[in-house]
């Protein structure tokens, strides 16, 4: 397995800083989370910001920014601005050669199933529209699965199954997501996946706990090729990486 980290671990440390951090610790990968001052729109108007990334082998993913964003929402205005600030982090993964982009397929308002299947139609129209846009592009569009609440989309393998099949969009399978949908063994059946998120929690809730210390089943760790440790700290993507190690998967 290629290991990475998410660099939420590091969140608000300078971009070159944060390469050089994984670089001096033997990782291979890096997820750079585009919130806030690290956000899409903001590093393609300051370039020289995306210099360091010229200077590392890493292989580069993102994750695209979901705060206040939502791919499936009703709302015609804030759908069509969450579509733009996704092409927006397109248009940063090709800048800097990122392998693909994760996004978050969206959520409903109200628990109930017309509202899910509307929100799902939706979400895949948005996600169509991102799709179309990457072609060409090194950079793929990577739908990631979501924790086990039922106000979010895609908590379910066949709703996310079904996006692929409608729009080619790829998949990123977030492991501790899918250890709170009691079926996480089928997310890693879902075509067309570029990465996985690692963590690691207690079944119920999305906790982002170190491997080994929740209810995942680490053997299921030997289907992934190229893995990204999304957790709060450093200390605790450290440590994940020493269990992968011990595992020599």
């Amino acid at each position: 397995m290629k290991v990475g980290f998410s660099t939420l671990a590091l969140f608000m440390k300078p971009i070159n800083e944060m390469l050089e951090i994984g670089k001096n610790d033997g990782f291979e990968i890096i997820e750079m989370l585009t919130e806030g001052f690290y956000g899409p729109e903001y590093l393609l108007e300051n370039k020289k910001m995306l210099e360091p990334f010229k200077s590392y082998n890493f292989d580069y993913y993102l994750h695209a920014p979901t705060v206040d964003l939502n791919l499936a929402s009703i709302n015609s205005g804030i759908r069509k601005e969450s579509i733009r600030q996704t092409l927006k982090a397109l248009d940063l993964g090709n800048e800097i050669g990122a392998k693909a982009i994760t996004i978050h397929p969206g959520q409903i308002g109200r628990i109930e199933d017309r509202i899910r299947q509307m929100g799902l139609k939706l979400a895949t129209e948005s996600i169509k529209e991102c799709v179309e846009y990457a072609e060409g592009m090194e950079t793929k569009l990577s739908v990631e699965n979501m924790p086990g609440k039922p106000k979010f989309l895609c908590t379910k393998p066949e709703e996310l199954t079904k996006i692929v099949e409608e729009t080619g969009c790829s998949v990123t399978i977030d492991l501790g997501h899918a250890n709170t949908c009691k079926n996480t063994a089928d997310f890693l059946k879902i075509p067309n996946r570029s990465y996985c998120h690692l963590s690691d929690n207690n079944g119920i809730k999305d906790q982002h706990t170190i491997l080994g210390e929740g209810t995942l089943d680490l053997n299921l760790l030997k289907q992934v090729k190229n893995g990204i440790s999304e957790l709060n700290t450093y200390e605790k993507v450290l440590k994940s990486k020493k269990v992968l190690e011990k595992m020599n998967i």
